[in-house]
């Protein structure tokens, strides 16, 4: 799919509303303050060809609650057990998670009522077969999904931004909008105590693509008044100078290699200066990194990496060949994986799978890495479930750098270490883990717990149709050949940001509402500075991106 046009842009200096940032969340709030009528300023450092940010290169996953879909694939799913789930994940433990408590609580009630209904008016679909992600492990009050949440969007991010796109552009024609791409804000001005505008520079207008690394340098200056300015400028992913001075103690020391699951532009810039207006910044420790990043061989930003969605079959071993322990399957426990790497001394870890696991669980994060579902393709859809990895997955086999293809242990082995020179890699240890694992196959029954946790993951139809392979013997030929995957650490997503009341109002250290500011998206931890808490249950990014935008624009246009 190519991307959208940017939106046409005019000289207007004053509006009703500025919004700092063109990324789904800046777009929901405009829609919303072009619905009320109001005058918006839409102001973004980035070219327009990258209009709606980090949201078009995701893979369009949603988190609903007791949705039509689940009930459809036999999952029973409650709001008072997602509301388990997610303050189990949470794990609120701070005077500061005063108002993140509350935006989960809010959001909660979102995605287990009118969530659905609201995308759908706005012409969104989703695939019929919702996905299991962070399944968790553990107990019952402890992190992870205890059913499956995880709703694709049926044309993926892209899809999730048009209806958005659209009402904006819909206000650009009526003359509520004014969209200012290439302008990079400095500064938010006060007069009084309030904010009430921006001051910035206008950049040299690039030609770069979408997510293409953009010019920075100066052509001019601009100023801006509004009544209100909302704050949607995205993380820090892209920074990983930044993401390193935040890295929690918890986690083990700061990685020194890191791959970016986003552009380099989302590197934490607007945070400082909304900081430096008055705005509190809390919970910058938390944060949320993939361990199954793997070299884009076609990259389109600096260090792009690409998040493999695996399912729980392959063997999870780190860098030196030793398995990892349990519930640390692929799939389960993102920051607990991450945790226990960081221990182990070594950055990277190791997938060891077969080609029948590789046709079956792997697939890929990013909406140009799926292209059925992205462009809507039913014919190329219905290749997932034939013979085969999905297209995009055998490019990665054939042309990535992490990727090894043996008939043979011993070859296997050999290329693994060839991959990892700076590590010795136990051989015998590697075959001792897989022989013994496959040995567990011989019965039906098991006390090897991630073999009983795939057999488990079959129970529910949408991993046994299209998500989990049958239980089989990696050493077994027919079910080959073997694949080894070198991973790496990958950024993704900060987890903290600007506190904010339920209305959006960005609060300052003595705790009351910063007169004019607002935020909301990535900014704003996706609602309060950060409703995740410690860890996400996945599909929460984008709609609290959805959320906390629909709730910045509506309180801006009341106010105003």
């Amino acid at each position: 799919m190519s991307p959208p046009p940017g939106l046409p842009a005019h000289q207007n200096t004053s509006a009703d509303v500025i919004v700092v940032g063109a990324g789904l969340a800046g777009l929901v709030a405009t829609a919303e303050l072009v619905d009320a009528g109001k005058r918006v300023l839409l102001v973004d450092q980035e070219p327009a060809a990258s209009l709606g940010g980090q949201a078009w290169w995701s893979f369009g996953g949603l988190f609903l609650i007791d949705s039509p879909e689940q009930r459809r694939m036999g999952v029973s799913d409650s709001l008072d057990l997602a509301r388990q789930d997610w303050f189990a994940s949470a794990a609120f433990d701070r005077t500061e998670d005063y108002w993140p408590t509350r935006w989960a609580e809010a959001y909660l009630n979102f995605a287990a009522g009118e969530k659905r209904a609201w995308l759908r008016e706005r012409g969104i679909k989703f695939f019929p077969v919702v996905g299991w992600a962070e399944r968790g492990g553990y107990t019952a009050l402890q992190h992870g999904n205890s059913v499956p949440r995880f709703h694709i969007v049926w044309g993926t991010g892209p899809a999730i931004l048009e209806p958005f796109i659209a009402r904006v552009r819909d206000g650009v024609r009526a003359g509520l909008v004014t969209a200012l791409h290439g302008h990079r804000v400095d500064e938010l001005l006060l007069d009084g105590g309030s904010v009430s505008g921006v001051r910035g520079s206008r950049l040299v207008p690039s030609g770069t693509g979408r997510g293409e690394a953009s010019g920075r340098e100066v052509a001019g200056e601009f100023e801006l008044r509004a009544s209100a300015v909302i704050v949607t400028s995205g993380g820090i992913g892209g920074n990983h100078d930044l993401v390193r001075a935040q890295w929690p103690a918890r986690l083990g020391t700061a990685p020194k290699s890191l791959l970016s699951g986003v552009p380099a532009h989302v590197d934490g810039r607007m945070l400082q200066i909304t900081e430096t207006a008055g705005a509190r910044l809390i919970n910058g420790d938390r944060m949320w990194h993939y361990t199954e990043g793997i070299v884009n061989y076609d990259p389109v930003w600096d260090k792009h990496g690409i998040r493999i969605l695996p399912g729980p079959s392959s063997l999870w071993l780190d860098a030196t060949g030793t398995r990892l322990p349990a519930p640390l399957f692929p799939g389960f426990d993102t920051l607990g994986t991450l945790e226990h790497l960081m221990k182990t001394g070594h950055e990277h870890s190791w997938f060891v799978l077969t080609q029948k696991i590789i046709e079956k669980e792997f697939a890929l994060s990013g909406s140009e890495q799926n292209p059925d579902l992205t462009g809507k393709d039913l014919g190329l859809l219905a290749k997932r479930i034939t013979p085969g990895a999905p297209g995009p997955v055998e490019q990665f086999k054939k042309r990535g750098v992490d990727f090894v293809v043996a008939d043979t242990l011993p070859e296997l082995l050999a290329g693994m270490q060839a991959r990892s020179p700076e590590v010795r890699i136990d051989a015998a240890q590697v075959e001792r883990e897989i022989v013994a694992r496959d040995r567990e196959l011989d019965n039906d029954f098991s006390k090897d717990a991630q073999i009983n946790a795939i057999r488990q993951a079959r129970h529910y139809r949408g991993d046994r149709l299209i998500r989990v392979a049958s239980p089989h013997k990696l050493l077994d030929r027919a079910n080959g050949p073997l694949i080894a995957v070198k991973l790496h650490l990958l950024t993704r997503k900060s987890l903290g940001g600007i506190e904010t009341d339920l209305s959006a109002r960005a609060l300052g250290t003595d705790g009351q509402p910063v007169p004019g500011l607002y935020a909301a998206g990535e900014a704003a931890g996706f609602g309060g500075g950060g409703m995740h808490g410690y860890r996400s249950l996945e599909g929460t990014f984008l709609g609290g991106c959805l959320f906390s935008g629909r709730t910045a624009g509506r309180a801006v246009a009341s106010a105003v």
